[in-house]
């Protein structure tokens, strides 16, 4: 990976969302770079320039490429896929055997264990008990049995924020399968990919790449234990215009369809600018952000129920007051103009490299509001 080419200044000015955006955890605000990435290529198909086609058709390989250098895997270890989804429900589909995973898990995860599950029979969910919501090494050593043939995780986990230990858990589960849903990670998270075997990721979070964007990283191993169950004539070797042919060997078996080349292409894009400013730099300034948020939440006495520890957390803040004044504090939020997610008992804060003076001081006024009003 490339770093310096991109001062953290300059990512900066290729973004315009407003003041007052703190849910980058949920859908994060395009730059300009993805979408005049979007725009010339709408253009190119809408002109269908000669030879415009050939660069249409390059973006997946491109996407490839962009996913490879971050994530630290080889191009044809990597399939485009429309959401994180999708790529869990190819990898679920394509497990036989246990497979540990808790059930506070993101839907994504739980849902794709459960439908393969009851759809062809030959994967078993073994639902794992957690710390606080928390998979860990030391909780997951103690629940894995001898038919556990995979272990499925978050690397940031939505409800909590808790970062995990994918090194810890590796050492763990032993020649097992790691799935690592990677939504609320990557690209602004340096983590060990290398140690996962699945590795599947949306682009329209973290990534800033908009909806419908996403990839399924398939090691070797993996791609020889998974069956590529949802595998359309795009995954198939050459011959499938006159037979159903066999699946090809790497992650490109792993598709229904022929990627979107305009989503490819503004998905590569945002990856190809994260690659020039690093992900050390964005993931320090995200670092710095979240402590002013706790710092925040501190001084108004409102409970944190996400880590604190850098080690154990990435661009999620989670504030858990008081039953009765959880609605006092979502409507002082809304009332000044924060963007957030409020779920159940908690309301969920998360910043991005991009977050501005002027959002802080909204959200302090926010803060200020909700503590005069308990």
């Amino acid at each position: 990976m490339s770093v310096g080419k991109l001062s953290l200044v300059e990512f900066r000015e290729r973004f315009d969302e407003e003041p007052g955006y703190l849910d980058y955890a949920r859908i994060a605000p395009m730059g300009r770079t993805a979408l005049e990435e979007q725009t010339a290529l709408s253009s190119g198909l809408e002109h269908a320039r000669f030879g415009s086609l050939a660069a249409l058709l390059s973006q997946h390989d491109r996407m490839k490429d962009a996913v490879a250098r971050l994530g630290g895997f080889r191009p044809d270890q990597v399939v485009f896929q429309p959401s994180t989804s999708q790529g869990l429900m190819h990898t679920m589909f394509g497990v036989t055997g246990g497979v540990a995973l808790a059930p506070t898990e993101f839907p994504s995860l739980t849902f794709a264990a459960t439908r393969a599950a009851a759809s062809l029979g030959v994967l078993a969910p073994l639902w794992l008990e957690t710390e606080n919501g928390r998979v860990t090494p030391g909780n997951l050593r103690d629940q894995l049995t001898s038919s556990a043939v995979a272990v499925a995780v978050s690397l940031v986990d939505y409800r909590t924020g808790y970062l995990v230990d994918l090194d810890g858990i590796r050492q763990v589960i032993g020649d097992r399968l790691l799935i690592v849903d990677a939504a609320q990670a990557f690209g602004v998270v340096d983590a060990p990919f290398e140690v996962a075997d699945v590795v599947a990721s949306g682009g329209q979070k973290w990534a800033r790449a908009g909806i419908g964007t996403g990839f399924l990283a398939i090691s070797d191993r993996a791609r020889d234990h998974l069956t590529p169950v949802w595998s359309g004539y795009p995954g198939a070797e050459d011959g499938f215009y006159d037979a159903v042919t066999d699946p090809l060997p790497g992650a490109a078996a792993f598709q229904i369809s022929h990627a979107d080349p305009i989503a490819a292409g503004r998905f590569a894009a945002a990856l190809e600018e994260i690659a020039e400013v690093g992900i050390p730099t964005l993931n320090a300034e995200i670092a710095r952000n979240v402590s002013r948020i706790i710092d925040l939440a501190d001084e108004f006495a409102i409970p944190v129920t996400s880590p604190r520890a850098e080690g154990e957390r990435a661009g999620i803040v989670v504030l858990e007051p008081l039953p009765e004044q959880l609605t006092v504090l979502a409507a002082s939020l809304h009332n000044h103009g924060i963007t957030a997610t409020v779920r159940d008992t908690a309301v969920r804060l998360s910043a991005h490299a991009t977050v501005d003076e002027e959002t802080f001081a909204m959200l302090r006024a926010a803060l200020v509001s909700f503590s005069t009003t308990i």
